[in-house]
């Protein structure tokens, strides 16, 4: 069974986005292409502060994390090369849906004060990128088991030339953006 914003994207915004830039060609329409959410973790923290980001990140998404680590060595930082750094997850069709979905019908409106997100964190080439600080916005996680809080960034790549046309996309899949 496909993803409810799956089926609103074919059914719905599909078409009036064909309709309201008047493309000639289906694979000019602007479309999701990924989801990736990456948690930095300080290399100061214990030795369990990465598991731990990975755990959250896997009952979140659903999928098993990378975990990154330091490609160079530098000294302010106390980071050696090779160290754990953070963890991130690229989602894709199916899941990458139940996942915006989730962001935007539970996670978002969770944060405390919520107006909306920023129409102004598009990256000129139709991605828009979100952080989040803290991760217990997402009803996946529970509270007695967390040790510290930890925020994530979250990207959405599209396939949108402009950040015009990413906008209108995002807006028409339900994105709350403030005015």
């Amino acid at each position: 069974m496909k993803p409810r914003l799956q089926v609103k994207y074919q059914e719905e915004v599909s078409p009036a986005l064909k309709e309201k830039r008047g493309y000639k060609n289906v694979h000019q329409i602007p479309r999701i292409e990924k989801i990736v959410i990456n948690m930095g973790v300080s290399a100061s923290l214990e030795k369990g502060a990465v598991e731990d980001a990975a755990k959250d990140l896997t009952s979140i998404t659903g999928r098993k994390p990378v975990i990154t680590k330091a490609k160079k060595s530098v000294a302010n930082f106390k980071l050696r090369q090779g160290q754990s750094v953070g963890c991130r997850v690229t989602l894709r069709r199916e899941v990458m849906y139940e996942f915006f979905d989730r962001l935007v019908a539970s996670a978002l409106p969770r944060i405390r004060d919520f107006r909306g997100v920023s129409p102004r964190q598009f990256d000129g080439r139709g991605s828009y990128s979100l952080g989040l600080s803290d991760q217990t916005i997402f009803p996946e996680i529970e509270l007695d088991k967390i040790k510290r809080q930890q925020g994530m960034d979250v990207t959405i790549v599209t396939t949108a030339p402009t950040n015009e046309e990413a906008y209108d996309l995002l807006k028409m899949m339900g994105m709350p953006f403030s005015k």
